[in-house]
């Protein structure tokens, strides 16, 4: 078992640099009176911690920290650029910009007050406990080859990174049509399951803590993926997404009905009594 001052060491600066670039994201999202790139910084920001983990690792197993941070990379450059894509393509996120008009008309609050209290202060703690996995995972010396439990990680996570990018390609397609404005997607993957981008997060996640969990340290990181799950779908994710589309979307509730929420299942057949 590493000592207790290298983990705490390692934690510690990934915390303090993770608050200084949220710091300076709060500060450029000020000066352009829009936060809607936060959701990008998710992505990279924890690409981001697997680097500077493996920079802080010399002396842990080379196998795992090349596959955590290689995955972790994968993952996180290409949700991050994705999101960063979409809103160049489609502009400011219209939560975001109700949440913020939201806390100027009730509240009395300026924009840097408002950006600082409900969307920055809580990114950096959140996204250092999701990273959890990468950051314990790579500290270890021993075990020095990654054995069953770890591959079977790595299929999960590469699993998780196919079915996402897939997911949001066919998206991203559906949204390109004009004949589909407002319209609900109901095909490819988006049959089987209401969030197939969550599911591959989660299912990328707890591939990486598989990796970590190979040695003793890395199990202590099960807290990382266990509040992504709690994140995507009892807060922030699944739940404030679709309560805005079943007012903005006609037959969204019937697609609720009838399509599994997080895990991909043949959908029920369609209510025909309904008028």
């Amino acid at each position: 078992m590493p000592e207790l001052s290298q983990i705490a060491t390692l934690l510690a600066v990934n915390f303090g640099l993770l608050l200084a670039g949220f710091l300076v994201l709060w500060l450029i999202g000020v000066a352009i009176k829009d936060v809607t790139f936060v959701d990008a910084c998710w992505g990279l920001g924890l690409a981001s911690l697997a680097v500077l983990s493996f920079l802080q690792t010399p002396s842990g197993a080379s196998s795992r920290r090349y596959l955590l941070t290689g995955l972790a990379l994968a993952w996180g450059l290409r949700l991050g650029l994705h999101i960063l894509g979409r809103w160049r393509h489609e502009g400011p996120d219209r939560r975001y910009v109700k949440m913020m008009d939201r806390a100027k008309s009730d509240r009395g609050w300026s924009y840097a007050y408002a950006s600082l209290r409900l969307v920055f202060a809580f990114q950096a703690p959140l996204l250092w406990v999701v990273a959890l996995p990468v950051q314990l995972g790579q500290i270890s010396a021993q075990p020095a080859v990654i054995g069953v439990l770890g591959w079977i990680g790595a299929g999960l996570s590469t699993f998780g990174i196919a079915f996402e990018t897939l997911a949001d390609g066919q998206l991203k397609r559906f949204k390109a049509d004009p004949a589909n404005k407002g319209q609900v997607l109901s095909s490819g993957l988006w049959k089987y399951t209401r969030h197939p981008n969550y599911f591959g997060d989660i299912c990328v996640w707890c591939g990486f803590w598989l990796i970590a969990a190979e040695t003793q340290l890395g199990l202590w990181a099960l807290p990382g993926p266990l509040l992504l799950i709690f994140l995507l779908t009892r807060w922030s994710g699944g739940p404030s997404y679709e309560r805005r589309l079943t007012h903005q979307r006609p037959g969204y509730d019937d697609y609720m009905r009838r399509t599994s929420s997080l895990i991909p299942w043949p959908p029920k057949p369609a209510d025909r009594s309904a008028p």
